[in-house]
């Protein structure tokens, strides 16, 4: 798999929206990318983003285990993929572009809105979607095949994917201290 862009708005600590294309310069040519910045500058939203239009999931919200009130007033688990919508917002998306195992391009995305596009208004359910570029067809449009299809594509899990490819910081210290044989896998 090889990440080609991610297009994100309105998710946690980044508002409006965002593009970071990997086949232009200066990042087409630099090999090794490093995200640096400030806390709360939304590094970690980046990589959520990921996670989001592959997974719906977000891998540093994995182990919490509360409730929080909505603006609406419903309660949402902290660690659903739901909170990460930017507050004062009423639309935020993720997407990314990749190389599948098939050598195809493909676009997944996860969308997330909220009633009458007011900022106040009850969250929908999360859209998603999975196109392939390479010949302009849609894949799948519904959560669970997106999911499916992106397994077939990726031969990748989430828990594979936040193992092989994206290493969420609070997983860090665990992998450099696991055996040979847990790291293999």
């Amino acid at each position: 798999m090889k990440i080609l862009s991610i297009r994100l708005k309105n998710l946690a600590s980044l508002s409006g929206e965002h593009f970071i294309d990997f086949e232009s310069e200066p990042l087409a040519s630099a090999g090794l990318v490093a995200i640096v910045g400030k806390t709360g500058a939304g590094k970690s939203t980046i990589l959520d983003a990921m996670s989001l239009a592959l997974f719906n999931k977000i891998p540093r919200l994995k182990d919490s285990d509360g409730k929080l009130q909505d603006v609406d007033g419903s309660e949402l688990l902290t660690n659903s993929p739901l909170t990460v919508l930017r507050r004062g917002t009423a639309h935020g998306f993720a997407e990314l572009c990749f190389v599948a195992q098939d050598q195809k391009h493909y676009l997944a995305r996860w969308e997330l809105k909220r009633s009458r596009e007011k900022a106040d208004g009850k969250l929908q359910s999360v859209q998603r979607y999975l196109k392939c570029l390479t010949d302009g067809t849609v894949v799948a449009d519904k959560a669970k095949a997106v999911e499916s299809a992106i397994y077939k594509i990726t031969q990748l899990s989430f828990e594979q994917f936040t193992r092989a490819v994206l290493l969420a910081q609070s997983e860090v210290t665990a992998f450099l201290k696991a055996r040979d044989n847990e790291r293999g896998e």
